[in-house]
């Protein structure tokens, strides 16, 4: 009777034994598997106060929303097949943006504006491109596409990077 391979099989999934090895089962020179511009994204979710100036309907009065805005980032993949970390984008919202907006009243905290989801949404748009162009030596030609910012589960406002552009 020939002897049984164990398989380490568990409901259909297999447990790795053996993790690939850098320079032994991959060459660095593998881990760029292409040199074409990328779009990654991530989104965050904020609550905040704010009121609506010059404006005739309940939005006039003091209300707030949890607000989540989704930032699209594109960028050419470095040596080891990265546009940007994921981490960092989640820095640079933490340290440079949502200091500003998390529970917040947003018309104090924000420049001079009517706080509609139109204006803010080109704010956090510029918040996030300074923050990508002071961190230009580590991440090459990184260009923030588009922010979009729900003030609501099913409304939102958009900017993107070609309407920046045009002006």
């Amino acid at each position: 009777m020939a002897d049984k391979k164990v398989q380490h099989d568990f409901f259909g999934f297999r447990i790795v034994e053996n993790l690939q090895k850098i320079n032994q089962d991959i060459k660095r020179s593998e881990l760029k598997y292409h040199r074409k511009r990328v779009l990654v994204s991530k989104e965050f979710t904020f609550d905040a106060a704010h009121h609506l100036h010059c404006y005739e309907g309940k939005c006039k009065n003091l209300h707030g929303h949890t607000y989540k805005v989704v930032f699209g980032i594109s960028g050419f993949v470095n040596e080891i097949g990265l546009v940007i970390d994921f981490g960092d984008i989640k820095e640079f919202w933490k340290q440079e943006i949502e200091t500003y907006l998390d529970h917040r009243y947003l018309n104090e905290t924000l420049p001079k504006m009517n706080t509609t989801a139109e204006n803010m949404v080109v704010w956090i748009y510029e918040k996030m491109k300074e923050s990508l162009n002071k961190r230009s030596e580590k991440y090459n030609d990184l260009r923030v596409e588009f922010v979009r910012l729900y003030e609501t589960p099913t409304s939102y406002a958009e900017v993107r990077r070609e309407w920046m552009e045009v002006e």
